[in-house]
């Protein structure tokens, strides 16, 4: 990264961190995908199986990845103050922490995951895949932390396309890895929806090593020496990353759950509203990467001018994000309104679904600007490592905002399912104020503290 001076300039290195961000999502995303359609190729059962072991693993996979990705913010202020040791030391420890998160996920996985499984009243042969997928994927758990730490380490530096490649290169092994262990060829054992769970944990430790060893041998990484000194360890260092991260761990885990549980409720509905809702939101899910990427970006860019204290550049990179992913949300938002029937008839051959999931994604637009305006204004304050009040605020958006408002539209008025949409919008919505707001208070607050000291 590099200090800009114009707007033109700090634009194209926003692009230029966020395009291989957005690929690198993607092919996160790709993963997920091909677990799900080779799962569903194999048997409905297994699609099912991997489909509910999904659900559970997500928002534990998603709120625990927020924890680590702390090492973003905290490296990149170092990084700006050109304290280079120091962001070797964040390294390390958040190492140390995805090590002891691993050990605390596995513990709980052996206690709970059968009760869990137990309680959900599913076909044995439902809950038995279930189990063996969420055991496959157990074996992963471990790289799959420590490419989220090392990943966070890369993406603070600003060599966003280093992990871009890595995932690129990964692709085509989890493709073949999905292939041969669900459907047994090539005298690979013939594992069915569990197999997808074991061949994604290979693929996490084959590209956990491809980052490793990037990190030992290139540069700038080397120059870090991430991987010296690993007994040295520091509490106050374990400290700071869990007191920025926990928030921001605790805030993606109950956006994510705030969705499972909307799904929850809407099984009451019938079969159609049911998968319609999940075919609108899996497109919104996908159109979601765009703004989550640019929030990375974003985090990264601000944190690291904070660190070296050009406020002003770092207020700049803070709303340049915000309205770069309302523009791109407005313009997808318009274009799939605009072919909503054709967006729709991808995940369905039933009239009834299709014209549901056409209705869904007209509010889909509002939702969109709604999550892009709160997405990229906390990623701001992420920056700023300011994540307490902004969690609090999330949490009263999601939980005492999206998911009453939805209920009481859904249930006590006419519009159905559709009130759902609007829960979410209307919440989404309250938080991108709220945090915008916040956002505000601290750029001021940051600009009359350089005030003091020059006058000082």
């Amino acid at each position: 990264m590099n200090q800009t001076f114009t707007l033109k300039d700090k634009t194209k290195q926003i692009f230029v961190l966020l395009i291989p961000i957005l690929i690198t999502q993607l092919g996160m995303f790709s993963m997920v995908f091909f677990n799900t359609i080779m799962s569903g190729k194999y048997s409905s059962t297994d699609l099912a199986a991997v489909a509910i072991g999904s659900s559970i693993w997500s928002p534990i996979f998603t709120g625990i990845s927020g924890i680590l990705l702390a090492v973003s913010p905290i490296a990149a202020q170092r990084f700006g103050e050109k304290r280079s040791s120091e962001v070797a030391s964040v390294v390390r420890h958040g190492l140390y922490i995805s090590v002891m998160i691993t050990i605390v996920v596995i513990i709980f996985g052996v206690i709970f995951l059968n009760p869990l499984l137990d309680k959900m009243n599913l076909p044995s042969e439902v809950e038995r895949t279930a189990f063996d997928y969420l055991v496959g994927l157990s074996y992963g758990i471990l790289p799959l932390f420590i490419f989220n730490v090392l990943r966070s380490f890369i993406y603070a530096l600003g060599k966003t396309r280093v992990v871009m490649y890595i995932l690129l290169l990964s692709l085509p092994i989890n493709f073949f890895l999905n292939y041969v262990l669900i459907f047994g060829h090539w005298g690979f054992p013939e594992l069915g929806g569990a197999g997808a769970g074991f061949a994604t944990s290979i693929t996490e430790w084959v590209i956990t090593a491809m980052t490793v060893f990037v990190v030992k041998t290139q540069n700038p990484f080397s120059s870090f020496s991430v991987f010296e000194n690993l007994k040295q360890f520091s509490f106050a260092e374990c400290k700071e990353i869990l007191k920025i991260g926990v928030p921001m761990g605790l805030s993606t885990f109950f956006e994510t759950s705030m969705f499972a549980v909307v799904t929850i409720l809407l099984s009451k509905f019938n079969v159609t509203t049911i998968a319609a809702y999940q075919s609108a939101l899996n497109i919104v899910s996908f159109l979601y990467m765009i703004p989550i990427s640019i929030s990375m970006a974003q985090t990264v860019l601000v944190g690291y001018e904070v660190g070296a204290r050009r406020y002003k550049d770092a207020k700049s990179y803070s709303w340049i994000g915000v309205y770069i992913a309302i523009l791109i949300a407005l313009i997808t938002g318009v274009l799939v309104v605009l072919f909503r029937y054709q967006v729709a008839g991808l995940y369905s051959n039933e009239v009834e679904v299709i014209n549901l999931t056409a209705h869904f994604l007209i509010y889909a637009l509002f939702f969109q600007i709604s999550d892009a305006i709160q997405v990229t204004a906390q990623a701001a304050l992420r920056g700023y490592k300011d994540v307490n009040l902004a969690f609090i605020m999330t949490l009263i958006a999601y939980w005492l905002i999206c998911l009453p408002v939805g209920y009481v539209l859904a249930h006590f008025t006419s519009l159905g399912a559709t009130g759902y949409w609007l829960g979410l919008t209307v919440g989404l919505l309250a938080a991108g104020i709220a945090l915008s707001w916040r956002l505000i208070y601290i750029q001021k607050r940051k600009f009359i503290d350089t005030q003091k000291l020059e006058t000082v």
